[in-house]
């Protein structure tokens, strides 16, 4: 139940198209749903507006569809799963008619009407799989998205080209590895919301991702936030909550 749904049925009760016994039977539920290896956040949406989200990794093919199941049963919104193997997409792909993969995420079921814009760069193709994370939880999490790729400081005059859609976003999600110097020269062009993310990306001394990890958050350009290495997930979920804010606002 998610806090629309919770809306409804006291509307209902008001109305007195629901009996109040049946209203708090539904409500009442537990706030997880007990599985035999996890305890699956059922209430996360009603509290914060937003779904669990199922992390793949460390989770065997029948656990990641027992859990995807119970939040499906529970809700409407699409559930997501991050950091999928090849055999979960399978998987789901195979048991679930609206599956929607990029790289190792996946939405089951249907993705929210978008509200507001959420453009999510990244600064060299080998960034892309952080990046394609970042977009698809975005979508999940009721923004639109405009992906710009390939826009590293290597060269500029390639994120110079993408100047409309840094303009045009409600939030940005800036992803780069190596010595992660692309949100602070995207903090310098525009005033936009961002959030920086770097990636494990580069040679020995990047430290997988140490170094641009230090590197946004020591960034001259101001107004930068970021988030972990290679967390296109919490990144894509900050950057959908502020764009869903702007977007209702406007």
């Amino acid at each position: 139940m998610d806090r629309t749904e919770a809306q409804e049925l006291l509307a209902a009760v008001a109305s007195g198209e629901v009996d109040p016994a049946d209203a708090l039977d539904r409500i009442a539920t537990a706030p997880y749903d007990a599985l035999a290896h996890s305890l699956v956040d059922v209430h996360r949406a009603l509290r914060t507006g937003d779904p669990e989200v199922v992390y793949g990794s460390g989770k065997t093919t029948a656990q990641v569809l027992d859990v995807v199941e119970a939040l499906r049963s529970s809700g409407e919104r699409a559930v997501l799963v991050t950091r999928a193997t090849p055999d979960v997409v399978h998987a789901l792909a195979a048991a679930h008619d609206d599956v929607l993969v990029d790289g190792t995420t996946v939405a089951v079921g249907s993705l929210p009407r978008p509200v507001g814009t959420v453009a999510v760069l990244a600064a060299g193709t080998s960034d892309g799989p952080v990046a394609a994370e970042a977009a698809l939880t975005a979508r999940a999490f009721g923004a639109g998205v405009e992906r710009v790729d390939d826009v590293g400081v290597a060269g500029l005059h390639r994120l110079i080209a993408a100047r409309g859609a840094l303009d045009r976003a409600d939030c940005l999600v800036v992803v780069a590895g190596m010595e992660g110097a692309l949100p602070s020269v995207v903090g310098g062009l525009v005033g936009t919301p961002m959030v920086a993310v770097p990636t494990s990306v580069g040679y020995g001394a990047s430290f997988g991702g140490l170094a641009a990890l230090l590197a946004m958050l020591n960034a001259c350009a101001p107004g930068i936030t970021v988030v972990n290495i290679d967390n296109g997930f919490g990144a894509g979920v900050f950057a959908a909550r502020v764009a869903r804010r702007i977007g209702t606002a406007r």
